[in-house]
């Protein structure tokens, strides 16, 4: 997996929300970092679970734990930390990519802060001994669904990216990607024989109703909070379970008058955001579509190492 910093978030009752003013470059002092859950004194105290991982995890995780170090101090908030082992380095320590204490330790935990997995030393593992495996894994026993994948140039680094200064200036894109479902949790999977003996790999693209509906919500809700443009993403001329995405999504846009809902095959998709990525506000798309769509999102930044995300799960 790339190098990023990925908070995967278990509900809670208080939404920990940081806000920071940006600060004019004339300005002489810190920008004040506001956090919500300061307003609630039954609130005070949170576990965060630090899983560094590999390659340029640990130096992230590092640097984001002084981070929050400060807004703590700056908010009164008391902050816990315990670091566990988690993809190769939980492999080399352990021999397994997430092991149960870990998982355990993060469930327990309000949030989890997530550095980057995998590595090159992993790449000929069995698939079950694979650090991606263990990523896998935690997002399936955290239950979070709904991946938040930004993607924004900021102005001072618009000549990082590898497209045309007019095209990649001002892009400030959303991808909202459904995280525990489809082709890569779909059953049945394997390998096998056809009629004719000839050794085959299979998998499953499958979502039900429900799954839909969730994320869909979560990407309504997130476009509502920014321009107020939606565009779902699919290969409903192809795929079933795109036609069913598709149905769902049409259905309940009748709840949000006030977003401006489109679709788009996910080839096109792949096209435009090279093309004409100021076009797109808010995507929302299934679990591989995003995986492959927010990637290249993020090149437009000029590296996938710039930019965060977050895995949320219901209550969140």
């Amino acid at each position: 997996m790339a190098a990023t910093l990925q908070i995967n978030v278990k509900p809670l009752n208080h939404q920990l929300q940081f806000n920071s003013k940006p600060c004019s470059r004339h300005c002489s002092r810190w920008a004040t970092i506001r956090c919500a859950a300061a307003t609630t004194p039954s609130t005070r105290r949170y576990t965060i679970t630090l899983l560094p991982g590999d390659g340029i995890g640990p130096e992230v995780i590092s640097v984001a734990k002084n981070a929050l170090q400060l807004a703590s101090s700056l908010e009164g908030i008391d902050f816990g930390f315990k670091e566990m082992p988690m993809g190769g380095a939980a492999l080399d320590l352990t021999g397994v990519p997430l092991p149960e204490e870990t998982l355990s330790t993060a469930q327990q935990s309000d949030a989890v802060l997530l550095g980057a997995i995998g590595g090159y030393k992993w790449d000929n593992n069995e698939k079950h001994l694979k650090p991606e495996t263990g990523l896998l894994q935690l997002r399936k026993g955290l239950k979070v669904f709904a991946n938040l994948r930004p993607a924004t140039v900021l102005p001072m680094l618009v000549e990082a990216s590898t497209l045309k200064k007019e095209v990649a200036e001002g892009v400030d894109v959303m991808v909202v990607r459904e995280l525990t479902g489809g082709i890569y949790f779909g059953q049945p999977r394997g390998f096998s024989t056809n009629d004719i003996g000839e050794e085959i790999g299979f998998n499953t693209e499958v979502y039900s109703a429900p799954e839909i509906d969730r994320i869909a919500r979560i990407a309504f809700e997130t476009a509502r909070k920014r321009h107020g443009k939606l565009c779902s993403v699919d290969k409903a001329n192809v795929l079933e379970a795109s036609m069913l995405w598709r149905k769902r999504v049409t259905a309940l846009a009748s709840e949000y008058p006030d977003i401006e809902l489109s679709h788009m095959y996910v080839d096109n998709a792949a096209m435009q955001l090279v093309r004409n990525p100021k076009q797109f506000d808010t995507i929302v798309t299934n679990n591989i579509f995003g995986d492959i769509l927010s990637d290249e999102a993020s090149m437009i930044t000029g590296s996938i190492g710039m930019l965060p995300s977050a895995s949320l799960g219901e209550s969140v």
